[in-house]
């Protein structure tokens, strides 16, 4: 077949117009773009060069195959990105489809650079699943490749519809995912499969929608209200990250923290009042600068990246203002995932401490809280990336350890002079120790006296300055002076050693 020049023009306008109108005209009818129209508006002007668009041309209504492929920039940066097409096929695959996602992941790996996902998919086409699914290089070497590519080139998703059956895992192996409120949804069946196996009525939405995924399941990490919010989600995350492994996080122009920012006023004298430690970490960090992740999911630990003095961190925070502050399981996760892609990328790793501890009681436990709080201390003693602990209010118990203390090899342990550092909080020590006693007292003011003596004694032999004297902490630093001590301890540690045992890999509690 040989094409002149019109013919060929022909053909590559038929493979980029996608499916029919009366598709275009539904998308846009929810609000959701064409997929060109996502690449053209998240990478650099003029930037993008596609591959693979005549995938399956001779093929009757399967432009492309159904998915864009390719290389483009952002800000300045390469990347590769895939998009679904969704006005063909709804998106779904076939053969060539999954040939060009495993070409595109195959090549950002072998070059070191980003990985975007723009996902909007019905998942595998039944009809062509011999084609598609079992052999070597069909569907599962998606994964594989995402499997082998993670913590070694950052891998983002923007989810603008479904992701469906065997599909939803692309998002899963991703380092986040940015969800389109109201069309977003990801499930390993549909509510019409749920109910023929299991007779449960459900619906997309409920089972699998953007909020559950945000709020509930914590399989998302941003919940965003267009299209335009969840591209901006991706341009956003990859400024704080390397191309790969091999490289530092960009740097970007020092900015001051806030100059209304009174990190002292913000913390209360009293363990029992909660402070919002979102206010606390952005009085902290170049103002501006910090980009929470998962803010709906395990609302009691707060993570995310920062900058400090234009170098990025990675920030985490218990958060008194949500359960306490104290440790979860899915809060356990959180911490895990996030210590991880820090130290994948080479983010240092900044713990603002105010914990009570892990959770306690029958439902934890058969929820597998061990098992969970194994895995994030783990996850911080692996981390090799610079590593500073400061305790805002309190660490207590196993939560001194989640949160990077002075066992963990942290390149600091500062305290706060409302710092306390104990196995538990003086009231329920005291009780712990003198409840029989307590409880034979029977004048009501001389209990009271009672508890309050043994509560200054337990005060006082964790008293911070006795902390510091014993090398616990490294150094009591006043709020309005730990910015610049962090700046200046994160710079020294920077060309630090990050080997850390002889092994290919730990057993994960996971």
């Amino acid at each position: 077949m040989t094409l002149d020049g019109e013919a060929l023009e022909q053909l590559r306008k038929r493979a980029r117009s996608g499916g029919a109108d009366k598709y275009h005209a539904a998308n846009a009818a929810k609000g959701k773009l064409f997929a060109r129209e996502r690449v053209a508006l998240l990478v650099d002007e003029g930037s993008f060069v596609e591959d693979g668009l005549y995938a399956n041309t001779m093929a009757e209504g399967l432009p492309a195959d159904g998915v864009v492929t390719g290389t483009a920039t952002i800000d300045g940066r390469q990347v590769c990105l895939m998009a679904n097409d969704s006005t063909v096929k709804a998106g779904s695959w076939g053969a060539r489809t999954v040939e060009k996602i495993i070409r595109i992941i195959e090549r950002a790996y072998g070059a070191g650079v980003p990985m975007v996902y723009l996902v909007d998919s019905a998942g595998a086409r039944i009809t062509d699943q011999v084609d598609l699914f079992p052999g070597r290089r069909g569907a599962g070497k998606i994964f594989w490749n995402q499997v082998r590519a993670s913590g070694s080139i950052p891998q983002v998703c923007a989810l603008f519809g479904p992701s469906a059956a065997g599909g939803a895992y692309i998002p899963a192996f991703c380092d986040v995912v940015a969800l389109v409120d109201g069309n977003a949804s990801m499930y390993l069946g549909s509510d019409r499969m749920v109910e023929m196996v299991t007779g449960e009525k459900t619906t997309l939405e409920a089972m699998g929608g953007a909020k559950v995924h945000t709020a509930e399941s914590g399989v998302g990490h941003f919940l965003c209200k267009t299209e335009a919010d969840a591209l901006d989600v991706v341009k956003t995350y990859l400024s704080y990250l390397p191309a790969n492994w091999t490289q530092a996080p960009p740097t970007a122009p020092a900015v001051a923290a806030p100059a209304k920012a009174d990190l002292a006023a913000l913390v209360p004298a009293s363990e029992r009042q909660a402070f919002d430690m979102r206010r606390y970490v952005k009085g902290l960090l170049d103002e501006g600068s910090f980009f929470e992740i998962q803010a709906l999911w395990a609302k009691e630990l707060t993570i995310g990246f920062g900058r400090l003095d234009g170098q990025v961190v990675g920030v985490i925070g218990n958060n008194s203002m949500f359960k306490g502050g104290v440790l979860f399981v899915d809060s356990a996760d959180k911490a895990t995932r996030f210590v991880q892609l820090c130290d994948a990328f080479n983010v240092p790793l900044l713990f603002l401490s105010d914990v009570p501890g892990f959770m306690v009681g029958s439902v934890v436990e058969k929820q597998g809280i061990i098992r969970h709080g194994a895995k994030m201390i783990t996850a911080i003693s692996e981390a090799t990336v610079p590593k500073i602990c400061v305790v805002v209010r309190k660490a207590y118990g196993a939560g001194l350890y989640a949160m990077a203390g002075p066992g963990f090899e942290p390149d600091a342990t500062i305290a706060l002079p409302t710092a306390k550092i104990a196995v538990m909080g003086a009231e329920a020590a005291v009780n712990a120790v003198y409840a029989n006693k307590i409880a034979a007292i029977a004048d009501e003011n001389e209990r009271a006296a009672f508890v309050a003596a043994k509560r200054a004694e337990y005060e006082q032999d964790i008293d911070v300055v006795r902390l510091a004297s014993e090398l616990v902490v490294d150094a009591i630093v006043e709020p309005q002076d730990l910015r610049t001590e962090l700046v200046r301890r994160f710079a020294a540690a920077r060309t630090k050693d990050r080997h850390f045992s002889r092994r290919r890999h730990g057993v994960t509690p996971v």
